[in-house]
C-alpha cells in the first residue's frame, strides 16, 4: 500500500476474506462456522 488510509480502506474486504471464506486447516473451516453468533446468525 502506499498510505495507511489505502490499507485501511482495503481491511474490511479482507477481513471478511479471511474470516468468512478462507479455509483454515487448523480449524477444518472457516472461523464464522466456529461461532455460535456470526453473521445471519442472530435470533
Amino acid at each position: 500500500f502506499t498510505s495507511n488510509a489505502e490499507r485501511a480502506a482495503a481491511l474490511p474486504s479482507w477481513l471478511d476474506h479471511y474470516n468468512l471464506d478462507r479455509h483454515h486447516l487448523g480449524i477444518t473451516g472457516i472461523p464464522i462456522d466456529r461461532i455460535n453468533n456470526g453473521r445471519g446468525q442472530y435470533i
